[in-house]
């Protein structure tokens, strides 16, 4: 009964937030006393499933395992999200993952956890072919880009071009870095859009499609040491959407043509990328 209830909160049956069903209904369906009930509940508390929970009112839902892949369809903020999908396609023996962003820090971010598992031999892939399409250096850029005419035009660029830059770096090292721990054939690709991408798009091994809007804001950030008033973007609090091949016709249309639509800038408009000039 606990492994049923278990599963129904990792795959989203039952939702982050909401409240459990009553004992009584509990016990109503799997035909128990409310003593296995309360012992079942107790396990998934320990389990850090629910929070919360008192004799007055039924437990809500903390959320799933740590590490569990959100159910297939539901939207996920991408700092929650990005992660596990990440994970899953780096269990994969072939694993290729392209991916359209701003500066590629949510991604940097995702691969922290399957990298870990790769240098610990715990997965093997045999092969890692990443391609990404950042914007170039040179656009005036749609954002971030400073809220009022202050003269900060360019030293809010420099400041994304960093960010751009290190980011991206990082991501090569820390893949090409397989070749030599674990003699994984690695292959890591950048080029340059000619425009600011409105949205971010992460395409893993050709069977799944998260796609997110870029949401503008105006907010204030540290530059040089001074707050400046920009417009910007958060990409790790985009909401991601997740559309997989076998979702049915809607998502398997989404995967290719997003698959399509990558592919044509890579082979066409998108320029060649040195990181740091």
């Amino acid at each position: 009964m606990a492994d049923t209830l278990s599963e129904r909160i990792r795959t989203g049956v039952l939702r982050a937030g909401e409240r459990m069903p009553t004992q009584e209904t509990l016990a109503d369906e799997f035909g128990v006393e409310r003593a296995a009930i309360r012992q079942a509940l107790q396990l998934l508390e320990d389990a850090g499933l629910l929070a919360g929970r008192t004799r007055g009112a039924p437990a809500r839902i903390a959320g799933r395992p740590s590490g569990a892949p959100p159910a297939a369809g539901e939207p996920q903020q991408t700092a929650a999200g990005l992660g596990p999908r990440i994970m899953e396609a780096f269990e994969a023996p072939d694993v290729r993952i392209d991916a359209i962003c701003l500066t590629a820090e949510s991604l940097n971010a995702a691969l922290a956890d399957p990298l870990q598992l790769i240098r610990a031999g715990q997965i093997t892939p045999d092969t890692v072919r990443f391609r990404l399409l950042l914007p170039s250096r040179n656009l005036d850029l749609a954002f971030p880009r400073p809220a009022e005419k202050s003269g900060d035009d360019k030293r809010v660029h420099e400041h994304w071009l960093g960010l751009r830059n290190s980011h991206g770096a990082v991501l090569r090292h820390s893949l090409r870095a397989l070749r030599s721990t674990r003699s994984i054939d690695v292959e890591v690709s950048f080029k340059a859009l000619p425009f600011t991408p409105p949205v971010k798009l992460y395409l893993l091994n050709g069977s799944e499609a998260l796609f997110a809007y870029y949401t503008v804001k105006r907010r204030e950030e540290q530059i040089d040491d001074r707050p400046v008033e920009i417009y910007d973007v958060l990409g790790s609090d985009s909401t991601l959407f997740p559309f997989e091949r076998g979702g049915g016709t809607r998502d398997e249309a989404f995967v290719t043509q997003s698959q399509a639509w990558f592919d044509s800038l890579w082979d066409t408009i998108a320029m060649e990328i040195t990181l740091g000039r």
